[in-house]
């Protein structure tokens, strides 16, 4: 496979504490990454707004 199909380009940026912004390139609306659940509590911090992990993200794309 010589031929490019798909590049992706993303800016992650961190906004507070664990929430991070991530701009995708043509979509209108960014996409919020933090922390929640057990998660939270393994870090033991408490966010403003919980946010899906990346782990979370991850998951649900491998198992979609």
């Amino acid at each position: 496979m010589t031929q490019i199909v798909h590049q992706s380009h993303i800016t992650i940026t961190r906004e507070k504490g664990p929430t991070r912004r991530a701009d995708i390139k043509g979509f209108d609306k960014p996409v919020f990454y933090g922390v929640h659940g057990g998660i939270k509590k393994f870090y033991n911090v408490e966010p403003e707004e919980e946010h899906a992990a990346t782990l979370d993200h991850i998951v649900g794309a491998v198992g979609g």
